[in-house]
Protein backbone atom coordinates (compact mmCIF):
# COMPACT_ATOMS: atom_id res chain seq x y z
CA UNK A 1 0.00 0.00 0.00
CA UNK A 2 2.70 2.56 0.93
CA UNK A 3 4.47 1.42 -2.19
CA UNK A 4 1.11 2.21 -4.44
CA UNK A 5 1.06 5.50 -2.82
CA UNK A 6 4.40 6.57 -3.27
CA UNK A 7 4.03 5.69 -7.49
CA UNK A 8 0.90 7.22 -7.78
CA UNK A 9 2.47 10.38 -6.30
CA UNK A 10 5.11 10.09 -8.43
CA UNK A 11 2.82 9.18 -11.31
CA UNK A 12 0.08 12.34 -10.57
CA UNK A 13 3.76 13.98 -10.63
CA UNK A 14 4.57 13.43 -14.29
CA UNK A 15 1.26 13.27 -16.01
CA UNK A 16 0.56 17.39 -13.96
CA UNK A 17 0.76 20.05 -15.94
CA UNK A 18 1.93 23.51 -15.45
CA UNK A 19 -1.02 26.10 -15.61
CA UNK A 20 -0.57 28.76 -18.00
CA UNK A 21 -0.74 32.35 -16.89
CA UNK A 22 -4.03 34.22 -17.56
CA UNK A 23 -4.06 36.52 -20.94
CA UNK A 24 -3.70 40.23 -20.11
CA UNK A 25 -7.58 41.35 -21.13
CA UNK A 26 -8.61 38.66 -18.43
CA UNK A 27 -5.66 39.70 -16.24
CA UNK A 28 -6.81 43.24 -16.51
CA UNK A 29 -10.45 42.29 -15.70
CA UNK A 30 -9.98 40.28 -12.46
CA UNK A 31 -7.73 42.99 -10.70
CA UNK A 32 -10.48 45.80 -11.38
CA UNK A 33 -12.94 43.34 -10.29
CA UNK A 34 -10.79 43.16 -6.63
CA UNK A 35 -9.79 46.39 -6.92
CA UNK A 36 -13.52 47.68 -6.36
CA UNK A 37 -14.11 44.69 -3.82
CA UNK A 38 -11.30 46.76 -1.84
CA UNK A 39 -12.97 50.30 -1.87
CA UNK A 40 -16.31 48.33 -0.91
CA UNK A 41 -14.15 46.93 2.41
CA UNK A 42 -11.54 49.74 2.85
CA UNK A 43 -13.95 52.76 1.91
CA UNK A 44 -13.40 54.77 4.98
CA UNK A 45 -10.09 54.79 4.46
CA UNK A 46 -9.89 57.36 1.24
CA UNK A 47 -12.14 60.61 1.13
CA UNK A 48 -15.62 61.37 0.45
CA UNK A 49 -14.91 63.11 -2.72
CA UNK A 50 -12.28 60.49 -3.75
CA UNK A 51 -14.58 57.52 -3.07
CA UNK A 52 -17.21 58.86 -5.41
CA UNK A 53 -15.35 59.77 -7.98
CA UNK A 54 -13.91 56.33 -8.13
CA UNK A 55 -18.03 54.95 -7.36
CA UNK A 56 -18.90 56.90 -10.64
CA UNK A 57 -16.41 56.33 -12.80
CA UNK A 58 -16.70 52.30 -11.63
CA UNK A 59 -20.44 52.66 -13.14
CA UNK A 60 -20.04 54.81 -16.50
CA UNK A 61 -16.92 52.02 -17.12
CA UNK A 62 -19.26 48.98 -16.15
CA UNK A 63 -22.30 50.69 -18.50
CA UNK A 64 -20.07 50.73 -21.52
CA UNK A 65 -18.73 46.82 -20.73
CA UNK A 66 -14.78 48.54 -21.20
CA UNK A 67 -13.46 46.57 -17.96
CA UNK A 68 -14.70 42.99 -19.67
CA UNK A 69 -11.69 41.11 -20.97
CA UNK A 70 -13.75 41.68 -24.43
CA UNK A 71 -14.35 44.89 -23.81
CA UNK A 72 -17.65 46.78 -24.47
CA UNK A 73 -18.14 43.62 -27.49
CA UNK A 74 -18.41 41.42 -24.51
CA UNK A 75 -22.01 43.04 -23.45
CA UNK A 76 -24.96 40.90 -23.66
CA UNK A 77 -22.92 37.84 -24.60
CA UNK A 78 -24.13 35.98 -21.35
CA UNK A 79 -21.95 33.26 -19.89
CA UNK A 80 -19.02 32.16 -22.06
CA UNK A 81 -18.39 28.54 -23.41
CA UNK A 82 -16.10 26.81 -21.52
CA UNK A 83 -15.41 24.87 -24.35
CA UNK A 84 -13.82 27.34 -26.02
CA UNK A 85 -11.55 28.19 -23.69
CA UNK A 86 -8.41 26.46 -24.39
CA UNK A 87 -6.89 27.27 -20.83
CA UNK A 88 -9.71 26.01 -19.41
CA UNK A 89 -10.16 22.97 -21.31
CA UNK A 90 -6.25 21.89 -20.83
CA UNK A 91 -6.89 22.86 -16.35
CA UNK A 92 -10.07 19.99 -17.06
CA UNK A 93 -7.76 17.67 -19.27
CA UNK A 94 -5.43 18.07 -16.02
CA UNK A 95 -7.58 17.57 -13.79
CA UNK A 96 -8.86 14.25 -15.58
CA UNK A 97 -5.73 12.96 -15.90
CA UNK A 98 -4.95 13.32 -12.40
CA UNK A 99 -7.78 11.66 -11.25
CA UNK A 100 -7.16 8.78 -13.92
CA UNK A 101 -3.56 8.45 -11.68
CA UNK A 102 -5.32 8.11 -9.05
CA UNK A 103 -8.19 6.15 -9.45
CA UNK A 104 -6.27 3.46 -11.65
CA UNK A 105 -4.33 2.05 -8.88
CA UNK A 106 -6.68 2.29 -6.40
CA UNK A 107 -9.00 0.26 -8.86
CA UNK A 108 -6.39 -2.35 -9.86
CA UNK A 109 -5.56 -3.30 -5.97
CA UNK A 110 -9.43 -3.15 -5.43
CA UNK A 111 -10.14 -6.05 -8.15
CA UNK A 112 -6.91 -7.59 -6.93
CA UNK A 113 -7.87 -8.18 -3.63
CA UNK A 114 -11.76 -9.04 -4.64
CA UNK A 115 -10.26 -11.79 -6.78
CA UNK A 116 -7.68 -13.58 -4.39
CA UNK A 117 -9.34 -12.19 -0.98
CA UNK A 118 -13.18 -12.23 -1.71
CA UNK A 119 -15.09 -13.07 1.83
CA UNK A 120 -12.24 -13.25 4.03
CA UNK A 121 -11.42 -11.98 7.07
CA UNK A 122 -7.60 -11.44 8.47
CA UNK A 123 -7.93 -9.87 11.80
CA UNK A 124 -9.63 -9.26 15.23
CA UNK A 125 -9.61 -6.09 16.66
CA UNK A 126 -9.25 -6.28 20.77
CA UNK A 127 -11.72 -4.33 21.70
CA UNK A 128 -15.50 -4.75 21.01
CA UNK A 129 -18.07 -2.97 18.93
CA UNK A 130 -21.54 -2.43 17.98
CA UNK A 131 -23.39 -4.03 15.39
CA UNK A 132 -23.60 -0.87 13.33
CA UNK A 133 -19.82 -1.04 12.68
CA UNK A 134 -20.41 -4.49 10.76
CA UNK A 135 -21.22 -3.19 7.38
CA UNK A 136 -17.92 -0.79 7.25
CA UNK A 137 -15.59 -3.76 8.82
CA UNK A 138 -16.66 -6.74 7.19
CA UNK A 139 -17.04 -5.92 3.53
CA UNK A 140 -17.73 -9.15 1.18
CA UNK A 141 -18.34 -11.49 4.00
CA UNK A 142 -22.30 -12.41 4.03
CA UNK A 143 -22.25 -14.35 7.32
CA UNK A 144 -24.52 -12.42 9.54
CA UNK A 145 -23.27 -14.43 12.79
CA UNK A 146 -19.45 -13.15 12.72
CA UNK A 147 -18.48 -11.19 15.64
CA UNK A 148 -18.39 -7.40 14.58
CA UNK A 149 -14.64 -7.26 15.84
CA UNK A 150 -13.30 -9.17 12.80
CA UNK A 151 -12.56 -7.46 9.92
CA UNK A 152 -12.45 -8.56 6.52
CA UNK A 153 -10.38 -7.94 3.64
CA UNK A 154 -11.83 -5.23 1.38
CA UNK A 155 -12.65 -3.50 4.45
CA UNK A 156 -8.95 -3.78 6.13
CA UNK A 157 -8.01 -1.76 2.37
CA UNK A 158 -10.69 0.58 3.00
CA UNK A 159 -8.91 1.61 6.37
CA UNK A 160 -5.20 1.50 5.72
CA UNK A 161 -6.20 3.17 2.40
CA UNK A 162 -7.04 6.47 4.43
CA UNK A 163 -5.22 5.37 7.61
CA UNK A 164 -1.98 5.72 5.84
CA UNK A 165 -2.20 9.52 5.28
CA UNK A 166 -0.12 10.42 8.00
CA UNK A 167 2.75 8.09 6.59
CA UNK A 168 2.51 9.57 2.97
CA UNK A 169 2.89 13.18 4.46
CA UNK A 170 5.81 11.90 6.71
CA UNK A 171 7.51 10.39 3.23
CA UNK A 172 6.48 12.45 0.96
CA UNK A 173 5.52 15.76 2.69
CA UNK A 174 2.51 17.61 3.39
CA UNK A 175 0.93 18.67 -0.45
CA UNK A 176 1.36 14.95 -2.22
CA UNK A 177 -0.60 13.14 -4.72
CA UNK A 178 -0.83 9.97 -2.77
CA UNK A 179 -2.92 11.63 -0.45
CA UNK A 180 -5.53 13.22 -1.83
CA UNK A 181 -7.61 10.14 -2.51
CA UNK A 182 -10.48 11.54 -0.60
CA UNK A 183 -10.23 14.94 -2.04
CA UNK A 184 -10.56 13.22 -5.50
CA UNK A 185 -13.64 11.45 -4.33
CA UNK A 186 -15.30 14.81 -3.13
CA UNK A 187 -14.12 15.95 -6.93
CA UNK A 188 -16.22 13.24 -8.26
CA UNK A 189 -19.20 13.75 -6.30
CA UNK A 190 -19.27 17.22 -7.04
CA UNK A 191 -21.67 18.84 -10.44
CA UNK A 192 -20.44 19.92 -13.93
CA UNK A 193 -17.43 21.67 -13.48
CA UNK A 194 -17.93 23.82 -16.99
CA UNK A 195 -21.45 24.48 -15.07
CA UNK A 196 -19.18 26.85 -12.88
CA UNK A 197 -18.20 29.92 -15.80
CA UNK A 198 -19.05 32.87 -14.45
CA UNK A 199 -21.05 35.81 -16.38
CA UNK A 200 -18.62 38.76 -15.88
CA UNK A 201 -21.30 41.33 -17.43
CA UNK A 202 -23.92 39.94 -14.17
CA UNK A 203 -20.93 40.01 -11.60
CA UNK A 204 -19.84 43.54 -12.31
CA UNK A 205 -23.17 44.96 -12.38
CA UNK A 206 -23.75 43.35 -9.01
CA UNK A 207 -20.41 44.49 -7.42
CA UNK A 208 -21.61 48.36 -9.04
CA UNK A 209 -24.87 47.82 -7.13
CA UNK A 210 -22.90 47.00 -3.67
CA UNK A 211 -20.68 50.27 -4.40
CA UNK A 212 -23.89 52.17 -4.89
CA UNK A 213 -24.79 50.86 -1.45
CA UNK A 214 -22.14 51.68 0.76
CA UNK A 215 -22.56 54.31 3.79
CA UNK A 216 -19.16 55.93 3.29
CA UNK A 217 -17.39 57.57 6.04
CA UNK A 218 -13.98 58.99 6.51
CA UNK A 219 -11.74 58.05 9.11
CA UNK A 220 -9.81 60.92 9.44
CA UNK A 221 -13.23 63.12 8.86
CA UNK A 222 -12.93 66.13 11.99
CA UNK A 223 -9.61 64.07 13.15
CA UNK A 224 -8.37 67.76 13.98
CA UNK A 225 -10.88 68.40 16.24
CA UNK A 226 -10.72 64.91 17.99
CA UNK A 227 -7.11 65.37 18.39
CA UNK A 228 -7.24 68.70 20.20
CA UNK A 229 -10.19 67.83 22.37
CA UNK A 230 -8.01 64.60 23.53
CA UNK A 231 -5.42 66.56 24.04
CA UNK A 232 -7.27 69.33 26.09
CA UNK A 233 -8.64 66.61 28.15
CA UNK A 234 -4.84 65.25 29.27
CA UNK A 235 -3.78 68.48 29.92
CA UNK A 236 -3.06 69.41 34.09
Amino acid sequence: MILTGILRHYLSTLLSTVPKRDPLPKLRQNRHLQHVRNIIINHAQISRSAFTRRKEWFADEVKKGSLLAEGPAGKGQGKPNPLSDPAMMEGMMGMMKGQMAMMVPQSLIMGWINAFFSGYVIMKLPFPLTPRFKDMLQAGVGTQDLDVRWVSSLSWYFLTLFGLQPVYNFILGSNNAASQVAQQMQMQQQGNPMGGVEDMEKVFQGVSEDLEVVEHWFVLEGVEDRLLARLQGTTV
